[in-house]
């Protein structure tokens, strides 16, 4: 019974692991889009980036939209395409008066 169990509840359990590896990049690094390639697309989508790193495979980009908003963006290394898109409606706003008060993060 105990053995049931246990299988029982890695099987119940295998299927929301999946769903969260599913913003995850599988692409060969041969198949990637160079990072000025990442860097053209945001400017086509009006964002002002302020880093490119890469994360769980993909690119990550953040900045800020054509609203304001700081954006946290995930692409697809290989296509470009958006995976994932985060806006936080305040982010922007901090962000810019952070600056123009010569703040930073450090």
């Amino acid at each position: 019974m105990q053995k049931t169990l246990t299988i029982l509840a890695f099987l119940l359990a295998l299927p929301a692991g999946v769903a969260l590896a599913d913003d995850d990049c599988f692409v060969p690094m041969a198949e990637w889009q160079p990072r000025e390639a990442a860097a053209a697309f945001a400017a086509q989508q009006g964002w002002t980036v302020r880093r490119i790193k890469i994360d769980d495979g993909c690119y990550e980009i953040d900045g800020i939209d054509a609203e304001g908003r700081a954006i946290e963006a995930k692409l697809n290394p290989g296509t470009l395409q958006i995976i994932e898109l985060e806006f936080d409606e305040d982010g922007g706003r901090r962000e810019r008066e952070r600056e123009r008060n010569g703040k930073t993060d450090d």
